[in-house]
């Protein structure tokens, strides 16, 4: 009986042995359609995954998983029961974006537990895991693991987040809007929180970009390194208690955070992890992952969605002159914008912060000086929609109620500022007022946030994504703009579209700029920012400066009113990260080709021989004098040569632009 007992417990605890250590490890392999990038997946005591390109390691083996509240583990020594695979090959009909047409050509690999499934999908340009949850209860997160470990020590772009907070837990809200730092994965300070999209570069030139999709009922992800060549994944604990305060009162406080990041609902699908894999950094500014990762739209009739363009009074402080009026947040003043919209063509205007009482929080106490429905009423017989500007906290009071009133008044969208954080609740806040807008048929701009994560394919009505360090910045601060700008095509727009603001008349060279906050001026020439409306995405793009300046310089501001802001068709010509870039946008039967270099001057070529059946070009190129006064610029009308080739300079902090019929 004895030599029975001990035989049983032997055995049981070589048995549990077992499953400590993963008694059936497995491996998967998944590649991408052109054979190029490849993924493998190993089990066992822990779920791990490396990506290879052309072979080469990219992502060394890199623990992942999730981790309930009561013990559960995605992950760990949980065991596959089956596995499947699928090709998919379609085209999506896009709304609002860079391209009429996407193609979603994808590998696809499920393995599949007992209490969840782990989804990979092998793209031309990258691959993307996520986790989805079998259980048919609801439950909490206590964690998520998401390692990814470079073979080398290679060189990256991050950004930290802006929190002035000295703990990790302070940095959780931060308004996303930093200067990218170009340093080894090893140098990253282990201190401070980075947000995405992250870059990284390998010795051969090969980019690796990390950002999420289809984010949604979820936080967002941020990374923190740790002196290796590791970064890890790592997540907003849950806001317990949230308070009033902040910029006038505006903003959400977290005032208290439980010990988990999420709470879940059965059947939940979890963020996309996407790692975009290309040989060189042009393809970056020009990537679809993010898109084709996030849920698709709701089969419904979306043709009310109309991209355009806005003037903004904001950035130039409402600084209008010339006129027999007191110019600032009043009736008169509106009326003037509105003027200058309908006469260039322009479809919106925007009411910035202001229009309410300052401090109150509600948006629906106007400032006595405006009249809001003669403003509306006014600008739909200019055929000008307007947008109005709102902060998080008044917002979200009574969401429904302020869009349900304000669209019976005739504005067209929100633009919805000071969100500062991306924890579960201001992502279910976005998606929220997303579903709301489109309810309404408004337009949802979204400042003072994090970057786009797939949330504008989902609600084509979601327009712009802060989430960047824009023009406005130039208003306070002497930071080198010119060079971020070269910069943000390849990492930031590779998640989506921006809220940049871009559009100064008031040009400064590098020498002579400094910040002035009633009357800003732009870094680089003033065929820069005419290249910037077709080199940055924005559905909604702003014109920043007065419209004084601007009907002062009628030619560069027909130029911006032609502009479309969404394009049948996308090519990234050439472009180097934080030297310059070079985009043409196709809509109908014209092309649209920018270029921006940073403070080092260039000549150079741009191979156009995709564009067929062209034959003139009106080319607004840096005047010979530009690198001495910024302003310079010279417009001309041009055959457009019959193999392509356009030979173009710029000065420093230049730019070059040109519309090809």
């Amino acid at each position: 009986m004895y030599i029975r007992k001990s035989f049983i417990a032997l055995m049981a605890l070589l048995l549990a042995a077992g499953l400590c250590l993963g008694a059936n490890p497995k491996s998967y392999s998944l590649s991408s359609p052109n054979g190029r990038i490849t993924v493998k997946i190993n089990t066992g005591s822990k779920i791990n995954y490396s990506v290879l390109y052309n072979n080469g390691v990219v992502i060394s083996p890199s623990e992942i998983g999730m981790t309930l509240e009561d013990g559960t583990v995605y992950g760990g020594s949980a065991q596959p029961v089956g596995f499947n695979k699928r090709v998919v090959n379609k085209t999506i009909d896009a709304v609002a974006y860079k391209r009429a047409k996407v193609k979603d050509h994808f590998n696809e690999l499920t393995i599949k537990f007992k209490e969840f499934n782990l989804i990979f999908r092998a793209y031309d340009k990258g691959v993307a895991y996520r986790f989805t949850t079998n259980t048919k209860r609801l439950f909490t997160v206590k964690d998520e693991t998401a390692e990814f470990t470079f073979p080398a020590d290679w060189n990256s772009y991050v950004g930290y987040s802006g929190s002035k907070g000295e703990t990790i837990e302070s940095q959780y809200v931060n308004d996303f809007e930093s200067l990218y730092n170009h340093v080894p994965v090893s140098g990253w300070n282990r201190n401070r929180l980075a947000y995405l999209p992250a870059l990284f570069e390998a010795p051969s030139g090969l980019k690796v970009l990390i950002t999420e999709a289809d984010l949604r009922n979820y936080p967002g992800m941020f990374l923190l390194g740790d002196g290796s060549t590791t970064v890890r994944g790592n997540f907003a604990p849950y806001p317990t208690r949230e308070a009033q305060g902040g910029h006038n009162m505006l903003e959400g406080i977290i005032k208290e955070r439980g010990n988990y990041i999420a709470s879940g609902t059965p059947g939940q699908k979890f963020p996309w992890r996407v790692i975009a894999v290309v040989p060189e950094a042009a393809q970056l500014a020009n990537l679809d992952l993010v898109y084709c990762l996030a849920e698709p739209a709701a089969d419904t009739d979306w043709s009310w969605v109309k991209p355009g363009k806005a003037a903004w009074e904001w950035w130039n402080s409402w600084n209008i002159y010339g006129v027999d009026f007191e110019s600032g947040i009043n009736t008169e003043t509106y009326k003037y914008y509105i003027d200058f919209a309908a006469k260039f063509g322009l479809e919106y205007i925007i009411l910035d912060e202001g229009w309410t009482e300052i401090g109150e929080a509600d948006v629906f106490k106007v400032v006595p000086e405006l009249d809001l429905k003669e403003v509306i009423d006014y600008a739909a017989k200019k055929n000008v929609g307007i947008i109005l500007w709102v902060g998080y906290w008044a917002f979200n009071k009574d969401m429904n109620e302020a869009c349900r009133h304000y669209s019976m008044l005739g504005i067209k969208g929100f633009k919805v500022d000071f969100l500062n954080r991306d924890d579960q609740p201001m992502i279910e806040f976005q998606q929220k007022a997303a579903a709301m807008g489109a309810k309404y048929h408004l337009l949802i701009d979204f400042h003072g946030t994090s970057k786009p994560a797939g949330l504008q394919r989902t609600y084509p009505n979601v327009l712009n994504y802060e989430g960047v360090r824009g023009l406005e910045h130039l208003k306070w601060d002497t930071a080198d703009q010119v060079v971020h700008e070269c910069t943000i095509p390849f990492i930031r727009m590779a998640a989506g579209p921006l809220d940049y603001t871009p559009g100064a008349m008031r040009n400064a060279t590098q020498s002579n700029f400094h910040p002035v906050h009633s009357e800003a001026m732009s870094q680089g020439t003033r065929c820069r920012q005419l290249a910037e409306y077709i080199v940055l995405d924005a559905p909604l793009a702003m014109l920043c400066d007065s419209p004084s300046n601007y009907y002062s310089e009628e030619e560069c501001t027909e130029f911006i009113a032609s502009v479309p802001t969404s394009w049948d068709e996308t090519v990234m010509v050439c472009g180097e990260i934080g030297e310059y870039v070079a985009i043409a946008r196709r809509k109908g039967q014209k092309w649209y080709v920018g270029a921006i270099t940073n403070w080092t001057p260039r000549e150079m070529d741009l191979e156009l021989g995709f564009i067929t059946s062209a034959s003139v070009m009106t080319v607004f190129r840096d005047g010979i004098n530009a690198d001495k006064a910024a302003r310079d610029y010279s417009k001309e009308e041009e055959d457009f040569p019959e193999n392509g080739r356009v030979r173009i300079k710029m000065a420093p902090g230049g730019g070059w632009a040109a519309i090809i019929k």
